[in-house]
């Protein structure tokens, strides 16, 4: 993710000078000559600068658009696109699509949570977001080995043919086994934390 032209850093609880000017930055004269200006290309623009949507910039952005806090909102909540937290340092876009499904995503999907100790879009869901324990000692979640992991489901990543298929931190995988997802992950993990995202 690219580091925003607004001046804060990515991830970062926006002051509200911060939340005004990235605001201004996506509804000034320049980006309303942009054809197909918009609420959503907005919503798309700032959710691309910072990684998700911060309540702060809600009051500016109905107000520069003339719209009330509650259209916005509204918006906002509506669309599952949009999220209203941080992503997490490591977030893993599963397709659940009807080709991955004939190829195994929901066991690999299983197997992600089992894992991770997480589950699939929790945070879209505003709920808790780890898994309950197994049933099975031996599948024994490894929470505290994957606190900062966030597990989304896609509906197509436009790699069909070679199902399942997954990106982690952007990056396509493809035939994903529960040995391939666990390399992956452990790949991303490990970046998160030498900082090279």
């Amino acid at each position: 993710m690219a580091e925003p032209a607004t001046g804060h850093t990515t991830g970062a609880t926006l002051a509200p000078d911060a939340a005004a000017r990235l605001v201004a930055h996506h509804t000034g004269a320049a980006a309303r000559a942009v054809p197909g200006h918009s609420l959503l290309s907005v919503l798309h623009a700032i959710q691309d600068d910072v990684g998700y949507i911060p309540d702060g910039v809600i009051a500016p952005l109905a107000h520069a658009m003339n719209l009330s806090r509650a259209e916005v909102h509204g918006v906002i909540t509506y669309y599952h696109h949009f999220r209203t937290s941080p992503p997490a340092p490591v977030t893993v876009h599963l397709c659940r699509a009807e080709s991955c499904r004939a190829m195994g995503s929901e066991s690999l999907a299983r197997h992600a949570e089992t894992h991770t100790g997480r589950r699939f879009d929790a945070c879209h869901h505003g709920d808790d977001h780890r898994v309950a324990p197994p049933a099975s000692a031996s599948a024994t979640p490894r929470a505290d080995n994957h606190p900062a992991v966030e597990l989304q489901s896609v509906y197509c990543l436009g790699l069909c043919s070679t199902s399942p298929a997954m990106m982690v931190n952007g990056k396509p995988y493809a035939h994903v086994t529960p040995a391939k997802f666990d390399t992956a992950l452990a790949a991303a993990i490990g970046d998160a934390r030498s900082g090279a995202r």
